[in-house]
Protein backbone atom coordinates (compact mmCIF):
# COMPACT_ATOMS: atom_id res chain seq x y z
CA UNK A 1 0.00 0.00 0.00
CA UNK A 2 1.58 3.12 -1.07
CA UNK A 3 1.13 6.05 1.27
CA UNK A 4 1.95 9.46 1.27
CA UNK A 5 2.43 12.55 3.70
CA UNK A 6 1.81 15.87 1.97
CA UNK A 7 3.83 19.01 2.89
CA UNK A 8 2.18 21.79 3.46
CA UNK A 9 1.96 23.86 0.51
CA UNK A 10 1.05 27.50 0.78
CA UNK A 11 -2.53 27.87 -0.60
CA UNK A 12 -3.45 24.39 0.82
CA UNK A 13 -1.76 25.60 3.87
CA UNK A 14 -4.02 28.84 4.26
CA UNK A 15 -6.81 27.03 2.77
CA UNK A 16 -6.50 24.52 5.35
CA UNK A 17 -6.02 27.11 8.26
CA UNK A 18 -9.10 29.16 7.85
CA UNK A 19 -11.30 26.42 7.05
CA UNK A 20 -10.05 23.70 9.87
CA UNK A 21 -12.36 24.69 12.66
CA UNK A 22 -15.15 24.15 9.40
CA UNK A 23 -17.26 21.32 10.33
CA UNK A 24 -17.47 19.02 13.44
CA UNK A 25 -19.92 16.61 14.67
CA UNK A 26 -22.13 16.29 18.44
CA UNK A 27 -23.46 12.93 19.49
CA UNK A 28 -26.79 13.33 21.28
CA UNK A 29 -27.40 11.60 24.81
CA UNK A 30 -28.34 7.65 24.51
CA UNK A 31 -32.11 7.21 22.85
CA UNK A 32 -33.66 5.81 25.21
CA UNK A 33 -36.69 4.56 22.61
CA UNK A 34 -35.97 4.01 19.16
CA UNK A 35 -39.51 4.50 17.11
CA UNK A 36 -42.16 3.79 19.79
CA UNK A 37 -45.62 3.05 18.25
CA UNK A 38 -48.19 5.77 17.96
CA UNK A 39 -50.85 6.35 21.08
CA UNK A 40 -54.48 6.21 20.12
CA UNK A 41 -57.23 7.96 22.02
CA UNK A 42 -60.56 6.66 22.45
CA UNK A 43 -63.77 8.13 23.02
CA UNK A 44 -66.45 6.17 24.76
CA UNK A 45 -70.16 7.29 23.41
CA UNK A 46 -71.40 9.87 24.79
CA UNK A 47 -68.70 11.31 25.83
CA UNK A 48 -67.13 14.61 24.15
CA UNK A 49 -63.73 14.92 23.52
CA UNK A 50 -62.47 18.73 24.71
CA UNK A 51 -60.12 19.85 21.91
CA UNK A 52 -58.25 23.06 21.78
CA UNK A 53 -59.69 26.29 19.48
CA UNK A 54 -58.33 26.33 16.01
CA UNK A 55 -55.81 28.88 17.18
CA UNK A 56 -54.24 26.89 19.27
CA UNK A 57 -53.91 23.95 17.31
CA UNK A 58 -52.24 25.93 14.32
CA UNK A 59 -50.17 27.31 17.07
CA UNK A 60 -48.95 24.00 18.05
CA UNK A 61 -48.68 22.48 14.92
CA UNK A 62 -46.69 25.25 13.51
CA UNK A 63 -44.57 25.27 16.32
CA UNK A 64 -43.87 21.67 16.27
CA UNK A 65 -43.09 21.97 13.16
CA UNK A 66 -40.44 24.24 13.39
CA UNK A 67 -38.60 22.00 16.13
CA UNK A 68 -35.12 20.48 14.68
CA UNK A 69 -32.14 18.62 15.89
CA UNK A 70 -28.83 17.79 14.86
CA UNK A 71 -28.41 14.19 13.39
CA UNK A 72 -25.39 12.42 11.27
CA UNK A 73 -26.14 11.29 7.94
CA UNK A 74 -23.35 9.36 6.58
CA UNK A 75 -23.27 10.30 2.74
CA UNK A 76 -21.16 9.35 -0.54
CA UNK A 77 -18.68 11.83 -1.36
CA UNK A 78 -17.13 12.84 -4.61
CA UNK A 79 -14.53 10.36 -4.17
CA UNK A 80 -16.50 7.61 -3.34
CA UNK A 81 -15.66 7.81 0.59
CA UNK A 82 -18.81 7.53 3.18
CA UNK A 83 -18.73 10.66 5.40
CA UNK A 84 -20.16 12.19 7.63
CA UNK A 85 -22.59 15.13 7.54
CA UNK A 86 -24.20 16.79 10.42
CA UNK A 87 -27.89 18.47 9.37
CA UNK A 88 -30.88 19.48 10.76
CA UNK A 89 -33.92 17.65 10.74
CA UNK A 90 -37.05 17.86 12.02
CA UNK A 91 -37.44 16.45 15.53
CA UNK A 92 -39.55 12.92 16.06
CA UNK A 93 -39.50 10.38 18.37
CA UNK A 94 -39.36 7.85 15.44
CA UNK A 95 -35.62 8.82 15.16
CA UNK A 96 -34.14 5.43 13.63
CA UNK A 97 -36.56 5.51 10.94
CA UNK A 98 -36.04 9.12 9.86
CA UNK A 99 -32.34 9.05 9.79
CA UNK A 100 -32.53 5.78 7.80
CA UNK A 101 -35.25 7.93 5.14
CA UNK A 102 -33.07 11.02 4.97
CA UNK A 103 -30.80 8.14 3.44
CA UNK A 104 -32.47 7.64 0.19
CA UNK A 105 -31.50 8.92 -3.13
CA UNK A 106 -34.31 11.37 -3.86
CA UNK A 107 -35.91 11.11 -0.60
CA UNK A 108 -36.13 14.14 1.67
CA UNK A 109 -32.61 14.48 2.31
CA UNK A 110 -32.11 16.06 -1.72
CA UNK A 111 -32.65 19.73 -0.89
CA UNK A 112 -29.91 19.32 1.84
CA UNK A 113 -27.13 17.57 0.15
CA UNK A 114 -23.97 19.22 0.38
CA UNK A 115 -22.14 19.83 -3.32
CA UNK A 116 -20.44 16.92 -4.44
CA UNK A 117 -22.16 14.52 -2.28
CA UNK A 118 -25.20 11.84 -2.85
CA UNK A 119 -27.61 9.65 -0.69
CA UNK A 120 -26.89 5.91 -0.34
CA UNK A 121 -30.11 3.78 -0.36
CA UNK A 122 -31.86 3.27 -3.89
CA UNK A 123 -34.68 5.64 -4.61
CA UNK A 124 -37.73 4.29 -4.38
CA UNK A 125 -36.99 2.21 -1.11
CA UNK A 126 -39.12 2.40 1.81
CA UNK A 127 -38.34 2.11 5.02
CA UNK A 128 -40.93 -0.46 6.41
CA UNK A 129 -39.61 -0.45 10.24
CA UNK A 130 -37.28 -0.65 12.38
CA UNK A 131 -36.84 -2.79 15.86
CA UNK A 132 -34.44 -2.38 18.28
CA UNK A 133 -33.67 -5.58 20.19
CA UNK A 134 -32.61 -6.03 24.20
CA UNK A 135 -28.84 -6.42 23.47
CA UNK A 136 -28.62 -3.07 21.18
CA UNK A 137 -29.27 -4.74 17.71
CA UNK A 138 -31.09 -2.49 15.46
CA UNK A 139 -33.17 -4.22 12.83
CA UNK A 140 -33.75 -2.33 10.01
CA UNK A 141 -36.75 -3.53 7.18
CA UNK A 142 -36.95 -2.35 3.45
CA UNK A 143 -39.04 -2.85 0.25
CA UNK A 144 -37.74 -5.12 -2.23
CA UNK A 145 -36.15 -1.43 -3.98
CA UNK A 146 -33.18 -1.44 -1.51
CA UNK A 147 -32.03 -4.47 -3.85
CA UNK A 148 -31.52 -1.93 -6.86
CA UNK A 149 -27.83 -0.81 -6.03
CA UNK A 150 -24.48 -0.89 -8.44
CA UNK A 151 -22.25 -3.74 -7.08
CA UNK A 152 -19.59 -1.26 -6.13
CA UNK A 153 -21.83 0.72 -3.57
CA UNK A 154 -22.83 -2.56 -1.67
CA UNK A 155 -20.12 -1.61 0.98
CA UNK A 156 -20.51 1.96 1.34
CA UNK A 157 -24.27 1.35 1.70
CA UNK A 158 -23.70 -0.93 4.45
CA UNK A 159 -21.36 0.98 6.00
CA UNK A 160 -23.58 4.32 5.53
CA UNK A 161 -26.92 2.81 7.43
CA UNK A 162 -24.40 1.35 10.03
CA UNK A 163 -22.81 4.54 10.95
CA UNK A 164 -25.71 6.25 10.99
CA UNK A 165 -27.52 4.42 13.13
CA UNK A 166 -24.87 3.65 15.71
CA UNK A 167 -24.78 7.32 16.54
CA UNK A 168 -27.26 6.81 19.06
CA UNK A 169 -26.16 5.37 21.89
CA UNK A 170 -27.92 2.32 22.17
CA UNK A 171 -27.85 1.15 19.11
CA UNK A 172 -24.80 -1.40 18.89
CA UNK A 173 -25.19 -3.10 15.80
CA UNK A 174 -27.42 -3.66 12.94
CA UNK A 175 -29.19 -6.03 10.83
CA UNK A 176 -31.39 -5.78 7.31
CA UNK A 177 -34.65 -7.28 6.44
CA UNK A 178 -36.12 -7.12 3.16
CA UNK A 179 -40.23 -7.04 2.77
CA UNK A 180 -40.03 -8.95 6.39
CA UNK A 181 -37.42 -11.26 5.64
CA UNK A 182 -34.17 -11.44 7.37
CA UNK A 183 -30.68 -11.11 5.57
CA UNK A 184 -28.16 -13.36 5.84
CA UNK A 185 -25.73 -11.45 3.03
CA UNK A 186 -26.40 -8.13 1.29
CA UNK A 187 -28.53 -9.19 -2.07
CA UNK A 188 -25.97 -8.27 -4.80
CA UNK A 189 -22.49 -9.23 -4.06
CA UNK A 190 -23.62 -11.26 -0.55
CA UNK A 191 -21.25 -9.16 1.86
CA UNK A 192 -22.05 -11.01 5.00
CA UNK A 193 -24.44 -10.00 7.51
CA UNK A 194 -26.01 -12.46 9.36
CA UNK A 195 -24.67 -11.52 12.78
CA UNK A 196 -25.40 -8.04 12.34
CA UNK A 197 -22.31 -4.92 11.60
CA UNK A 198 -21.11 -2.84 14.04
CA UNK A 199 -18.56 -0.03 13.75
CA UNK A 200 -16.16 -2.54 14.41
CA UNK A 201 -16.48 -3.68 11.04
CA UNK A 202 -15.00 -0.40 9.90
CA UNK A 203 -15.70 2.31 7.02
CA UNK A 204 -13.80 2.67 4.23
CA UNK A 205 -11.65 0.12 4.34
CA UNK A 206 -8.28 -0.04 3.17
CA UNK A 207 -6.62 -3.82 2.63
CA UNK A 208 -4.13 -3.09 0.02
CA UNK A 209 -1.05 -3.97 0.60
CA UNK A 210 -1.50 -6.06 4.27
CA UNK A 211 0.13 -9.52 3.58
CA UNK A 212 -1.58 -11.55 6.01
CA UNK A 213 -4.78 -9.61 7.02
CA UNK A 214 -5.71 -12.50 10.24
CA UNK A 215 -2.78 -10.88 12.26
CA UNK A 216 -3.83 -7.38 11.98
CA UNK A 217 -6.73 -5.19 13.33
CA UNK A 218 -8.60 -2.50 12.31
CA UNK A 219 -7.95 1.43 13.44
CA UNK A 220 -10.46 4.28 12.18
CA UNK A 221 -8.61 7.70 11.74
CA UNK A 222 -9.78 11.28 10.18
CA UNK A 223 -8.09 12.30 7.30
CA UNK A 224 -9.01 15.77 5.56
CA UNK A 225 -10.54 16.23 2.18
CA UNK A 226 -11.52 19.74 0.56
CA UNK A 227 -14.37 20.44 -1.70
CA UNK A 228 -14.61 23.72 -3.07
CA UNK A 229 -12.96 26.38 -0.55
CA UNK A 230 -14.12 24.25 2.76
CA UNK A 231 -12.90 21.06 4.03
CA UNK A 232 -14.48 18.15 5.73
CA UNK A 233 -13.45 14.75 7.91
CA UNK A 234 -13.23 11.51 6.36
CA UNK A 235 -13.06 8.29 8.48
CA UNK A 236 -10.77 5.75 7.18
CA UNK A 237 -10.24 2.10 8.59
CA UNK A 238 -6.28 0.87 8.17
CA UNK A 239 -5.49 -2.52 9.23
CA UNK A 240 -2.17 -2.52 11.72
CA UNK A 241 -0.40 -5.56 12.85
CA UNK A 242 -0.77 -7.10 16.00
CA UNK A 243 2.27 -6.45 16.95
CA UNK A 244 1.35 -3.56 17.77
CA UNK A 245 -0.64 -3.51 20.92
CA UNK A 246 -0.97 0.37 21.58
CA UNK A 247 -3.90 1.51 19.36
CA UNK A 248 -3.04 4.77 20.49
CA UNK A 249 -0.01 5.15 18.92
CA UNK A 250 -0.92 3.53 16.01
CA UNK A 251 -3.44 5.40 15.42
CA UNK A 252 -1.08 8.71 15.49
CA UNK A 253 0.87 7.15 13.21
CA UNK A 254 -1.41 6.30 10.96
CA UNK A 255 -2.49 10.08 10.51
CA UNK A 256 1.38 11.25 10.86
CA UNK A 257 1.95 9.11 7.57
CA UNK A 258 -0.90 10.65 5.71
CA UNK A 259 -3.67 9.18 3.11
CA UNK A 260 -2.90 7.10 -0.12
CA UNK A 261 -1.69 8.72 -2.88
CA UNK A 262 -4.46 9.33 -5.22
CA UNK A 263 -7.11 8.98 -2.49
CA UNK A 264 -8.19 12.99 -2.79
CA UNK A 265 -7.30 12.97 0.85
CA UNK A 266 -5.46 15.25 2.13
CA UNK A 267 -2.45 14.84 4.41
CA UNK A 268 -2.70 17.81 7.55
CA UNK A 269 0.84 17.03 9.58
CA UNK A 270 4.24 17.73 8.81
CA UNK A 271 6.50 15.04 7.98
CA UNK A 272 8.36 14.97 10.94
CA UNK A 273 6.45 14.96 13.54
CA UNK A 274 6.54 12.03 15.62
CA UNK A 275 5.49 11.01 19.91
CA UNK A 276 7.95 11.19 21.92
CA UNK A 277 7.01 8.84 24.30
CA UNK A 278 4.53 6.61 24.79
CA UNK A 279 0.78 7.87 24.90
CA UNK A 280 -0.71 8.06 28.42
CA UNK A 281 -4.59 6.94 29.01
CA UNK A 282 -6.03 7.59 32.82
CA UNK A 283 -9.81 7.90 33.23
CA UNK A 284 -10.53 8.67 29.76
CA UNK A 285 -8.31 10.95 28.65
CA UNK A 286 -4.85 10.59 26.29
CA UNK A 287 -2.07 12.60 26.78
CA UNK A 288 0.38 12.78 23.85
CA UNK A 289 4.14 14.03 23.79
CA UNK A 290 4.87 15.55 20.75
CA UNK A 291 8.27 16.95 18.76
CA UNK A 292 7.99 20.12 18.02
CA UNK A 293 7.43 18.67 14.60
CA UNK A 294 3.41 18.73 15.65
CA UNK A 295 3.27 22.75 14.72
CA UNK A 296 1.41 23.46 11.93
CA UNK A 297 2.80 26.27 11.04
CA UNK A 298 5.89 29.01 11.65
CA UNK A 299 4.47 30.68 14.59
CA UNK A 300 5.78 28.69 17.31
CA UNK A 301 3.85 26.76 19.82
CA UNK A 302 0.56 26.88 17.32
CA UNK A 303 -1.18 24.05 16.55
CA UNK A 304 -3.02 23.73 13.66
CA UNK A 305 -6.98 23.20 13.93
CA UNK A 306 -7.19 20.38 11.20
CA UNK A 307 -4.24 18.84 13.22
CA UNK A 308 -5.81 19.27 16.15
CA UNK A 309 -9.43 18.06 15.13
CA UNK A 310 -7.75 14.95 13.10
CA UNK A 311 -6.46 13.35 16.40
CA UNK A 312 -9.08 14.04 18.68
CA UNK A 313 -11.74 12.97 15.76
CA UNK A 314 -9.34 9.55 15.33
CA UNK A 315 -8.62 9.33 19.42
CA UNK A 316 -12.26 9.24 20.34
CA UNK A 317 -13.20 6.54 18.26
CA UNK A 318 -11.09 3.82 20.19
CA UNK A 319 -13.25 2.81 23.37
CA UNK A 320 -12.74 4.43 26.68
CA UNK A 321 -11.17 7.31 25.20
CA UNK A 322 -12.80 10.86 25.77
CA UNK A 323 -10.71 13.41 25.75
CA UNK A 324 -7.11 14.48 24.67
CA UNK A 325 -4.60 16.45 25.69
CA UNK A 326 -0.86 17.50 23.64
CA UNK A 327 2.23 18.56 25.19
CA UNK A 328 5.28 19.50 22.96
CA UNK A 329 9.05 18.20 24.52
CA UNK A 330 6.86 16.95 28.00
CA UNK A 331 5.29 20.87 28.42
CA UNK A 332 1.90 21.90 27.81
CA UNK A 333 2.93 25.64 26.08
CA UNK A 334 0.95 25.15 22.36
CA UNK A 335 -1.84 27.51 21.47
CA UNK A 336 -4.85 27.12 19.20
CA UNK A 337 -4.88 29.25 15.92
CA UNK A 338 -6.68 32.28 17.32
CA UNK A 339 -4.34 32.45 20.10
CA UNK A 340 -5.67 30.32 23.00
CA UNK A 341 -3.46 28.38 25.47
CA UNK A 342 -4.37 24.68 24.56
CA UNK A 343 -3.79 24.10 28.68
CA UNK A 344 -6.82 21.66 28.96
CA UNK A 345 -7.46 17.92 27.36
CA UNK A 346 -9.79 18.30 23.95
CA UNK A 347 -12.78 16.45 24.10
CA UNK A 348 -14.83 15.16 20.57
CA UNK A 349 -16.05 18.42 18.92
CA UNK A 350 -19.98 18.98 19.45
CA UNK A 351 -20.30 19.22 15.33
CA UNK A 352 -18.13 17.66 12.66
CA UNK A 353 -18.85 18.52 8.30
CA UNK A 354 -21.49 20.65 9.39
CA UNK A 355 -20.72 23.50 6.53
CA UNK A 356 -22.82 23.96 3.29
CA UNK A 357 -20.27 23.18 0.76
Amino acid sequence: MKRTTQIWAAPLLASLLLLGGCGLFGRDEAVKEIDPPQETSYVKDGQALQEATESQKEGKEKAKATETVKRELYLIDKNGFVVPQTVELPKTQAVAKQVLEYLVEDGPVSEMLPNGFRAVIPAGTTVLGTKLEKDGTLIADFSPEFKNYKPEDEKRILQSITWTLTQFDNIKRVKIRINGYDQNVMPVNKTPIQDGVSRADGINMEANGVPDITNTHPVTVYFVAQQGNSTYYVPVTRRVSNKEKDDIAAAVNELIQGPEQGSGLVGVFQPDAKLVDAPKYEDGKVTLNFNEGIYGSNKKNVISDVVLNSLVLSLTEQKGVESVAITVNGKANLVTEDGKPLTKPVARPQNVNTGTF
